[in-house]
């Protein structure tokens, strides 16, 4: 009966068809854009509620939050500095990331440019193995492997910095190792090409002309790998020690703002001030978090320049 319609009603139902697949897909798209929106917005504000009770109802000094390195919110005289905390995470973040950054690129650069024929053949599916390992895994083998290690061959505990630095390098590696190899391979064939017609060698080449071309977003993937560091919490928490006093040394233990938060939310009092100085605590890991997004907008921005 469809066939036996004139031309001109087949070509109406055909674009009402056509409209109301579209009206569907617009839709769709549309309700998913707005849901995240909508959630991001409602974290960001119930996050920052929270985490300003402490200052405005309970009366604790922001500057003593932060700078102060006491941390005792259930003795006689309750103290609250967070710095110890924000040291440590910090701390652990830059020196993880001093750690993969040469790592991830100089893997980047393996696959792309010294060995492009079969290095990813080698490296893609050990990056991808590291990439599908749990978080959990990373700290029991920190734990019964390279804390024992650092306990035998240094003068502390084991449980340190040092420990979680390594643990969360490996665990940030894959991310960077990726994006720089993206980063690596996009660059056109002409500048590799021009550079050897120049007389130069592959080194220079890679040094002088493919780095700094890519250098963006190489920066990039250390952002996104500094974001992923700062904010873990299970891995870094069963090696680094939960110490309350700043690290002397890098082999001291020491906590962060994650760590902190996991292992003393659950034995607090919702509403007490302890609980609110925990929700200051992840307020201020919204913060880095919407800081890191910055560098890496910026970063991006000066790529596309």
């Amino acid at each position: 009966m469809e066939n036996k319609l004139p031309a001109s009603k087949r070509l109406i139902k055909s674009n009402k068809s056509w409209m109301n697949g579209e009206f569907k897909g617009k839709f769709l798209v549309t309700l998913s854009a707005v849901i995240m929106i909508v959630a991001t917005i409602s974290i960001t504000i119930f996050l920052t509620s929270k985490g300003l009770q402490s200052f405005i109802k309970n009366g604790v000094s922001p500057i003593e939050f932060l700078t102060s390195p006491d941390w005792s919110p259930t003795g006689e005289n309750p103290m609250y500095g967070a710095l110890p905390f924000i040291f440590g995470s910090f701390a652990v973040t830059i020196l993880s990331a001093l750690i993969a950054a040469p790592l991830g690129i100089g893997a980047a650069i393996f696959m792309t440019d010294i060995a492009p024929s079969w290095g990813r053949k080698i490296m893609q599916p050990i990056v991808e193995l590291l990439v599908g390992i749990p978080s959990v895994v990373y700290g029991f083998i920190g734990l019964t492997v390279l804390v024992p290690f650092i306990r035998n061959h240094t003068s502390g505990i084991g449980f340190s910095l040092l420990a979680g630095m390594i643990v969360l390098s490996v665990m940030i590696l894959p991310t960077i190792t990726t994006i720089a190899t993206d980063a690596m391979s996009s660059l056109p064939k002409s500048l590799r090409d021009g550079s050897y017609a120049l007389g130069a060698t592959r080194w220079q080449t890679i040094r002088k002309v493919l780095i700094p071309a890519a250098l963006p977003t190489l920066l990039t993937a250390v952002v996104l790998g500094m974001a992923r560091a700062f904010g873990e919490a299970l891995a870094v928490q069963m090696v680094i020690g939960n110490t309350r006093d700043l690290p002397q040394s890098i082999v001291d233990a020491s906590a962060t703002l994650t760590t902190i938060i996991t292992l003393n939310m659950g034995h607090t009092t919702y509403g007490s001030v302890e609980n609110n100085t925990l929700w200051s605590m992840g307020l201020i890991l919204l913060i880095m978090s919407f800081v890191f997004i910055l560098l890496i907008r910026y970063l991006s921005s000066r790529r596309k320049v």
